[in-house]
């Protein structure tokens, strides 16, 4: 756990020093995985098992954006098109990368065969 707090306030010092526009935690996240890809940890290590615990219980964490939004539901409702809108085409941009990486990756022979 202490790996995983430890990178999320490095993330976040390094926002606050820099004046960065991406919030800490992704930047710890960013840092996590360089470091797990510098370190390779073995597959009974601490950090893995406690990311597995965490990952066990995923949905407990959005629950306070579900309370955000119904807290603050008047707001948008008054943005409900921006936000459908806004959604729509994170979605379509996420579809097009999916699309062009299978693409990308099935030209280089790295994608994995389809089982029958």
């Amino acid at each position: 756990m202490l790996w995983l707090l430890g990178c999320q306030l490095v993330g976040e010092v390094l926002v606050e020093a820099f004046g960065l526009p991406v919030p800490g935690p992704v930047i710890g996240m960013v840092l996590l995985f360089l470091a797990l890809q510098v370190t390779k940890p073995p597959e009974d290590a601490r950090l893995l098992q406690t990311s597995d615990k965490l990952l066990r219980h995923l949905q407990l964490l959005f629950i306070p954006p579900g309370v955000g939004i119904v807290v603050y539901l008047g707001s948008v409702r008054d943005q409900a098109l921006p936000i459908a809108g806004a959604m729509v085409v994170s979605w379509l941009a996420g579809l097009a990368t999916v699309a062009l990486l299978v693409v990308l990756l099935t030209r280089r022979g790295t994608a994995p065969e389809a089982e029958s």
